[in-house]
Order: structure tokens, then sequence, then C-alpha cells
């Protein structure tokens, strides 16, 4: 007879991982294979070396990801999945950045965006394969936010006012992000507010449209009036204004 300790239950096993067990594991997965990166470039990391820093096997890493690049895809999704969280939640009727504002998603530095994040950016302009998780990441944010656009607007996620609109969100916040990795890199000074004040300026060119091909204001200030596929809407007249620099407010 089987001695207690080690009889049992039939059809019982490892009681399966939480989900939130296992974001928290592709972080650490992540953020192992930045200090790697760093420390030993992408091409002298391998797979053994990331799981050997956490303690697991390679068998279980590939379980997690398909490749040593995309193990750092966590980081990268992170702060997208934050702002698409902010603009869901944004009520009818209220201006982004007023609401982006009152969110905080534009207080202060933003220890990700600033610290592991910056220096994958920094990598990814050397490293095709890393480029290449950074262009994934902000392909699949573009479908989250005109999906987000479409249920605001009432029309589809195939709407050509709704794809543009996207698009310039998902432009502006990836610009935001590669300029603060930008300034890092060439050791100039960063503005007041750190990754929040990139994001809050992006964001301000984004909402504001095309300045640079604006048409002139009406006399009665009212802006000209556009064709969508939904139907006119007016296009407001901001020929003279000019989109906010990283680090103003």
């Amino acid at each position: 007879m089987a001695p207690a300790d080690t009889a049992r239950p039939a059809g019982r096993g490892r009681p399966p991982m939480s989900e939130r067990r296992k974001a928290v594991v592709r972080m650490e997965i992540a953020r192992a294979a930045v200090a790697l990166f760093i420390e030993k470039g992408v091409a002298g990391t391998t797979g053994e070396d990331i799981a050997g820093r956490l303690g697991i096997s390679p068998r279980t890493l590939w379980r997690y990801f398909p490749s040593k690049e995309s193990c750092v895809r966590p980081l990268l999704t992170t702060g997208l999945d934050r702002m698409a969280r902010r603009l869901r939640s944004c009520p009818r009727g209220t201006p982004l950045l007023d609401h982006l504002e009152r969110e905080g998603a534009f207080a202060g530095a933003d220890p990700l965006a600033d610290g592991p994040v910056a220096d994958l950016i920094r990598m990814a302009d050397r490293e095709p394969a890393l480029k290449a998780v950074w262009l994934e990441v902000h392909d699949a944010a573009e479908s989250v936010f005109a999906e987000i656009v479409a249920e605001r607007t009432g029309a589809g996620t195939g709407d050509l006012a709704v794809r543009v609109q996207a698009a310039s969100l998902n432009a502006a916040l990836r610009l935001a992000a590669e300029e603060q990795a930008r300034r890092r890199t060439a050791e100039e000074a960063l503005p007041d507010g750190g990754m929040g004040a990139c994001v809050r300026a992006a964001i301000t060119a984004a909402v504001a449209g095309l300045p640079a091909f604006a048409p002139e204001a009406a006399p009665d200030g009212a802006g000209e009036t556009v064709q969508y596929a939904g139907g006119a809407r007016p296009v407001p007249p901001s020929a003279g204004s000019s989109p906010a620099q990283c680090g103003e407010r």
C-alpha cells in the first residue's frame, strides 16, 4: 500500500496557476530578459540564460513566450493597456485631455517607461527582432483603440474615421515613448514630469488633429465641415494653434 503522503486522488494534479500569477511570472521573465539584454546583448543572451536567471526551466519559459525577444512584451504592453482602460472610462462629453489629467495619466515619472521600456526602445534601434516586437505591440493596441472609438461613435471598427482616430492615438503614444528614450540616449535634459509630460504633449497634438493643414477659421469662428462615413462633422479652426512640446503644459 502506498504511503499516505505519496497517494494522490485520481485526476488530481498541481492546481492550475491563476491568471494573476501568470501575469506576475510573465513580468518577471520580461524584467530578467531586459537585464540580460543590457548585460550581454540580445545576440549573446539565450532562452536558457533567461530561464536560469529566474530559476525556471527553459521548457517553462517557452510555455510563456515563443522567442527570447518576445519575452519583453509585457513591459511594452503595460502602459498601452493602462491607457486603453482610461480611454474606456472617459465619460461622454468630457474632453479627453481633461479626463486623462484627472486620471493621473500625466502625473510624474513612470518607472517602467523611464527605465526598462526606454532601455528596450533604445536597443530596438539596432535590434530588428526587438523592433518587430515593439511594432507588433502597437499594431495590436491600434485595434483595441479602434474598438473603443467605434463604441463611442456608434460606427464600425472598419470606418475610416474610426481607424484614423485610433491610428492617431496609437502613433502619439508610440512617439511619446520613443521621444523619451531618445532624450535619455542623447543625454538631453528630461522634461519636468518625465514620460507623463511627453504623453501629454503627444496626446495634445493628436487631439488637435492636423493644425498644419487645418482650414482658415471662418469669420464667425466656425470651422468648415467635412464628410465622413458617419456623416458631416465640423473641423475645429486650429490653423493658428501649435502642438505642445514635450515638457510644456
